[in-house]
């Protein structure tokens, strides 16, 4: 495990490189989940930078995750946008999980907004709902803070009582309206995957409290937070883990329906980040 030296130096050098390729002063942070990468298409890319081309850095092995950074304009907003994320069960530790969120906190991001597909489990969910994290539940072995703490990245012991931000989830509650977009709020439950939860994994979920559950977004809002730097999430509801609409489910699936639902997700979020 690095000494907090170690791993701030290693943030800063991965951030000032970006800064040296791409001249970039992202305001806004973004990360696009499984079948949600379309949002990227809506930004106006200035630089694209190959997570592979980085030296020291991860690289995504899930289908559907491109791999790289773009720079560029969204909402009238500096961006830097993540076309596919890292995943703990990849085999990543959780500081490589979260190292490209503490990079853009570095890089000056005043705002992160994420994105997921998930399993729903709250009883009058439907497949294709979207859902504005108001809360969640990390049920993942360890946390993204274990370790040295870096003064320079944030206290030793953050507090987590708003890990979403309550005024942007408001806006967008407002947007969602003013679009005619259904959306719902609700907690969202951590695991790590890779295999999907059983029926009895789905009822435990339920009984602690959780409305859909999911393999990433917790620890890096979490290493977020830790940077003082307020957090806006989204899911879709991919899949049901509610007794009696449990099925067979394939990552094509998941994409499938992440796909249909993202213009409306897409519409949402932009319009959110022109707000911050």
């Amino acid at each position: 495990m690095p000494s907090s030296e170690a791993l701030l130096e290693r943030i800063d050098r991965t951030a000032g490189l970006l800064r040296l390729r791409t001249n970039a002063k992202p305001e806004v942070g973004i990360i696009l989940g499984t079948g949600l990468s379309g949002l990227g298409e809506r930004i106006q890319v200035e630089h694209v930078v190959n997570y592979s081309d980085i030296p020291d850095f991860p690289v995504s092995t899930v289908q559907g995750h491109k791999g790289r950074f773009l720079f560029g304009k969204l909402g009238g907003k500096s961006v830097v946008a993540m076309q596919g994320r890292f995943h703990f069960y990849e085999g990543y530790s959780m500081e490589e999980v979260v190292r490209p969120v503490r990079i853009m906190g570095r890089m000056g991001i005043k705002h992160l907004f994420l994105s997921n597909a998930c399993g729903g489990v709250a009883p009058d969910m439907a497949i294709g709902d979207l859902m504005i994290l108001n809360d969640h539940l990390d049920l993942m072995p360890t946390n993204p803070l274990i370790g040295a703490n870096s003064e320079a990245l944030g206290t030793r012991f953050p507090d987590m009582s708003e890990p979403y931000d309550r005024k942007l989830i408001a806006r967008a509650r407002e947007i969602a309206a003013r679009c005619g977009i259904p959306v719902r709020t609700g907690v969202y439950a951590a695991l790590t995957g890779p295999c999907l939860e059983t029926p009895a994994e789905y009822r435990m979920i339920r009984i602690l409290g959780g409305d859909a559950v999911g393999m990433s977004t917790v620890p890096e809002v979490i290493a977020a937070r830790h940077m003082g730097i307020p957090c806006f999430a989204m899911s879709v509801i991919t899949d049901l883990g509610v007794e009696g609409k449990i099925q067979e489910t394939t990552h094509a699936m998941v994409q499938r329906v992440a796909e249909a639902a993202e213009p409306q997700l897409t519409r949402i979020i932009e319009e959110l980040i022109a707000t911050c």
